[in-house]
């Protein structure tokens, strides 16, 4: 969990921030968004939802990946990738990053998506059955796999660092960040972008995870993605990446660097469980967060916030509930607990990235948002889930991120002095 050995660890701070949301495709409109209570869900415009029982999503609206990009380079992307490269690029300008001064072999990326385009898969199965094999077009496996968030990144931006994707499912984004903390820590790079992007509104995921009984079928904006309430009944699918870019403390003091806030802590564990299901006493996501609180040399009672996985699913938000109780003890009274989720839905690989650009924010203006359509809980959930937002010092913010397959991330960071 933490490192061994005698070496000394290097500090590393956030620097830059980059998103593409379902309420706004910038970080100064996503966070207008967050502190506003603005949700992004709407009927799904994608495709004909007739014959499909979910028929709500969190979609990114209004996106032109030629304001971000090279049109000819877009082409040759599909949508998650584009969304990475255009919350990378906003990552990069925020954090005042000029790379033809970095030398390019220190500066890598991790930006992990959890499935990778879907999009491609059914053009080009379609494709198969309809023209035969010889049709497939020769960049179907190029624009399909997980990995291209990561390489487009890279490619983009001249990054010949480390260059990784995380696969975690629904912990990829906040692994990718984890993973890319260790990789200054160590000394293996100065600077890392690190995320996550999805795009999966597609007729075989919204199928898919229709199927798993794992989103919800309400067709009420107002009341479908509404995490510890007693009504919650299951997630609502998002889309859209978050870039965090992180940075050694020297290396960014030397450049005059703005910091947002120190990256303090990380701790991953399996539930060994269930291939969908979270363990149902939480102790799997209960020593993930331990550990990271761990890491950064904290005591339990230094936290005062945790930002939740909180999908809105029946059992994720009891277990986690549990997973918090188990973590913290009687100290888990005292936590302001919330989930922006819901206001963006479930950004699977995504999610960890943009939430934890949610908790860079709060912490940056003392601001802690409420969990929007959050009304009341039933009896075992008794934590303060933020029906209000709250005004008020933010010294440490725990991330949370439960990924199918039992897969359990969490990310602190702390106020950078």
């Amino acid at each position: 969990m933490g490192s061994g050995g005698k070496r000394m660890k290097k500090r590393v701070v956030v620097t830059g921030l980059g998103a593409v949301t379902p309420i706004g495709n910038s970080v100064e409109e996503f966070w207008a968004g967050i502190r506003a209570g603005k949700t992004g869900f709407g009927p799904i415009t994608y495709f004909d939802t007739g014959a499909y029982r979910c028929k709500l999503a969190a979609e990114v609206k209004d996106f032109d990946a030629a304001q971000y990009m090279d049109k000819k380079a877009a082409r040759r992307m599909e949508q998650f990738c584009r969304f990475a490269v255009a919350a990378a690029g906003e990552a990069i300008a925020d954090a005042g990053l000029v790379l033809e001064e970095e030398d390019p072999y220190r500066v890598g990326c991790c930006v992990g998506s959890g499935i990778g385009s879907l999009q491609a898969m059914e053009r080009e199965y379609d494709r198969l059955k309809e023209r035969g094999p010889g049709r497939v077009s020769p960049l179907m496996v190029p624009l399909m796999i997980s990995n291209m968030a990561a390489g487009n990144v890279s490619i983009t931006f001249g990054l010949k660092g480390k260059n990784m994707d995380v696969v975690t499912a629904c912990a990829s984004g906040t692994n990718s960040v984890g993973e890319a903390f260790r990789t200054i820590q160590y000394g293996d790079a100065d600077v890392m972008l690190a995320g996550g992007a999805e795009s999966s509104i597609t007729p075989l995921g919204v199928a898919g995870f229709t199927a798993l009984t794992a989103v919800s079928l309400s067709q009420d904006p107002k009341r479908c993605s509404i995490p510890f309430d007693r009504d919650r009944n299951g997630f609502v699918m998002g889309e859209g990446a978050g870039i965090l870019v992180l940075e050694e403390l020297e290396h960014a003091q030397k450049r005059g660097a703005r910091i947002y806030a120190e990256v303090a802590g990380y701790g991953c564990t399996s539930d060994a469980y269930h291939i969908t299901s979270p363990a149902e006493d939480g102790r799997g996501a209960a020593r993930a967060m331990q550990a990271a609180v761990a890491d950064a040399g904290a005591a339990p009672e230094d936290i005062t916030y945790i930002n939740a996985h909180g999908t809105s699913t029946p059992y994720n938000d009891l277990f986690e509930t549990r997973a918090i109780k188990a973590a913290f003890g009687e100290h888990a009274k005292k936590l302001r607990i919330n989930s922006t989720k819901s206001m963006v839905g479930h950004l699977l690989g995504a999610a960890g990235a943009v939430e934890l650009i949610a908790c860079v924010k709060e912490m940056e203006e003392g601001f802690i948002h409420r969990t929007v359509g959050f009304c009341e809980a039933e009896e075992e959930m008794d934590l303060d889930y933020c029906r209000e937002s709250h005004e008020e010092e933010v010294p440490y913010a725990l991330s949370n991120s439960l990924g199918f397959g039992g897969h359990n991330a969490s990310i602190l960071i702390k106020k950078y002095k």
